[in-house]
């Protein structure tokens, strides 16, 4: 874990990375309280936090953390990104990946790899139900999740 704080103009700016170890192929993982945690680490009252993956098969979103709607969330990504397709992506003849994961980049390339959440009184902007997940598309594996925080 990685933290970087500085500031200019009264703005404050902290940078941090945390490590997140998915244990299934398609898996919800709740990261909001360690996000919480940078915020409030950061001190500030106002501003934006910004969280992202940095990988191209995982996705992070606001959703409700429910197992059940990543489990039809996971469905309506089947219905949209068919695991039964044939992938150019996973044609040894054009690709170098080996581990024919074309549906993971695609699913996550819909969903996004990134959030931008409200900072207001030191508390992130979500609603009573939602929740900042990690989305797996291609477990399992270790993820970096990097959140960068601004505001005053």
């Amino acid at each position: 874990m990685s933290a970087t704080l500085t500031g200019s103009a009264g703005v404050k700016v902290r940078r941090q990375s945390f490590a997140v170890q998915s244990e299934g192929r398609r898996q919800a993982i709740d990261i909001t309280q360690r996000v919480r945690d940078i915020v409030q680490e950061a001190g500030v009252h106002d501003g934006l936090v910004f969280a992202n993956c940095l990988h191209t098969t995982c996705s992070v979103l606001v959703i409700d953390s429910q197992p059940e709607l990543f489990e039809d969330l996971s469905h309506m990504m089947g219905r949209f990104v068919e695991d039964e397709c044939q992938y150019k992506h996973n044609d040894p003849r054009l690709s170098d990946c080996e581990r024919g994961n074309a549906t993971a980049h695609l699913r996550a390339s819909l969903l996004g790899h990134g959030v931008a959440i409200g900072i207001s009184e030191g508390e992130l902007l979500l609603g009573g139900s939602q929740s900042i997940l990690l989305a797996e598309w291609d477990g399992p594996r270790p993820r970096s999740v990097h959140v960068q925080v601004m505001g005053v």
